[in-house]
């Protein structure tokens, strides 16, 4: 029953295949089997668990997840009273005040949480190797990073635990590990859903919630869930015409697609594998009639962006410190974190007013230059992850000398992205020699998740995508 997607699971409750405890026993033994490979779940509340999965009622209206068991990211999705760390020790035996909006929405959908995940320290890195709980190994092979910060989520739902479990992206966070891990990771358009109450724009509007899931229609159906702006709000995503579920399958028409083999700033190598998995898609998508050409937004080759995208995070890096001292009754010192979150507070710490409104005012323009780009191309194709599957230990911990560029080569197609808060899913399209997943990325115009999907769905139908890490 664990190698069915949460739409099969749901259905299989409510049809009385197998029981919502059954279920939830499923994934917990599965859950501890794996994990002491893995090291994808770093807090486990079973037996609450198990008692909520007695409580279900298949069929309950506006549950149409009802029994079907979940695992949230450690960094947002916070839970009543559950523990809440982020991958830091800064926040050692602190628990959540009450449930954020998109867990209220998933519990109230019937989903059964079993637990949480693990994630770099606050987030920022694309590799899950907190000190505070150990690296999160890939479930293709345990000597390769499942991506982060959604790194836990990734292997959890990649290693057959759970089949959609909770993310967030700021810089790639949901479509590298669905990269890394040969999941379906859908990045939502700015505002689709609520970061509420806690927090309004988290990183500027740059960092979105999502799920990671195993199949095209989950993602849509999940994210039908969740979406939805939430009173008091900054702003939301434009509406859809219909539930993103019913896009699935739905003729996308002839599309205008773009595609990116390589960065067009020159700042990342062409990988062998990374142009496989992007020209075999090009080549699938134009066989399935769509106009496919290379060339991307001019936008793109901007060198300036890494600098004002680094301006933004880092200035929010320094106010969620600020935020943690708040919220456990002391201010949060330097020395209590690990080297890249010392190294982003302290220059976050020292900047400006004025250079972060500067950053936000050029990152403002740079959104409309992206956007003109969507006025004569539908979709545009990159890779997801902008180098080649990498090993845990890939990015040094303490090494200020290598992390950063490697990680500015690893984001260069993720990240404008999200300053740009357009919509982006990414796809598992190739295997390098090793066996390890490399996803390509789609992104559409502002508010477009529903051709995200279609077109999402064509590529699923014409070419299924495969498990063999959840077998």
């Amino acid at each position: 029953m664990l190698r069915l997607d949460a739409t099969g699971q749901a259905r299989a409750v409510r049809e009385g295949e197998i029981s919502a405890r059954e279920l939830a026993e499923a994934a917990i033994a599965r859950i501890e089997s794996r994990d002491g490979v893995v090291n994808a779940v770093v807090h486990r509340r079973f037996e609450r668990a198990l008692a909520e999965a007695d409580d279900v009622a298949p069929g309950a209206p506006g549950a149409p997840f009802a029994g079907v068991p979940t695992l949230l990211k450690d960094l947002g999705w916070a839970m009543a009273g559950e523990p809440y760390r982020a991958g830091s020790r800064t926040l050692e035996g602190m628990t959540a005040r009450g449930d954020g909006h998109a867990v209220a929405k998933l519990r109230r959908a019937g989903f059964v949480v079993l637990g949480r995940t693990n994630t770099p320290e606050f987030g920022t890195a694309i590799t899950t190797e907190p000190v505070v709980s150990g690296p999160t190994r890939n479930p293709h092979d345990p000597r390769y990073s499942s991506g982060g910060s959604s790194g836990g989520s990734a292997a959890a739902v990649a290693a057959g635990m759970v089949a959609v479990a909770t993310a967030s992206d700021g810089g790639g966070s949901i479509r590298i590990p669905a990269s890394m891990c040969g999941l379906v990771g859908l990045k939502p358009s700015r505002g689709r859903v609520s970061s509420g109450p806690s927090a309004g724009e988290p990183w500027a509007g740059f960092s979105a919630a999502g799920l990671l899931c195993r199949t095209v229609r989950d993602s849509a159906a999940t994210l039908d869930v969740v979406a939805g702006t939430m009173p008091g709000d900054p702003y939301g995503a434009p509406a859809w015409r219909r539930p993103l579920a019913e896009e699935v399958g739905a003729d996308p028409g002839r599309l205008r697609i773009g595609f990116l083999a390589a960065h067009p700033d020159g700042s990342v190598p062409p990988d062998a594998d990374l142009v496989a998995a992007v020209t075999g898609a090009a080549g699938l998508l134009e066989a399935l009639g769509h106009r496919v050409e290379p060339g991307g937004p001019p936008a793109l080759a901007e060198r300036d962006f890494a600098r004002h995208f680094g301006t933004v995070v880092t200035a929010h890096v320094a106010a969620d410190l600020d935020e943690i001292g708040r919220w456990r009754g002391r201010p949060v010192e330097l020395d209590e974190l690990e080297t890249r979150n010392r190294i982003l507070g302290a220059a976050g710490r020292r900047l400006g007013v004025v250079d972060y409104l500067a950053s936000r005012d050029w990152i403002d323009g740079f959104r409309r230059r992206m956007a003109a780009w969507w006025e004569t191309c539908d979709l545009l194709l990159t890779p997801s992850l902008g180098v080649a599957p990498f090993r845990l230990g890939w990015l040094p911990p303490d090494d200020v000398s290598t992390v950063p560029g490697r990680t500015s080569r690893a984001v260069a197609f993720t990240s404008p992205v999200n300053a740009t808060g357009q919509p982006a899913i990414s796809l598992p399209s190739h295997r390098t020699a090793e066996g390890l997943p490399v996803g390509v990325q789609l992104v559409a115009a502002a508010g477009r998740e529903d051709l995200l999907v279609r077109v999402a769905a064509q590529i699923e139908a014409e070419r299924p995508f495969t498990h063999p890490a959840s077998a």
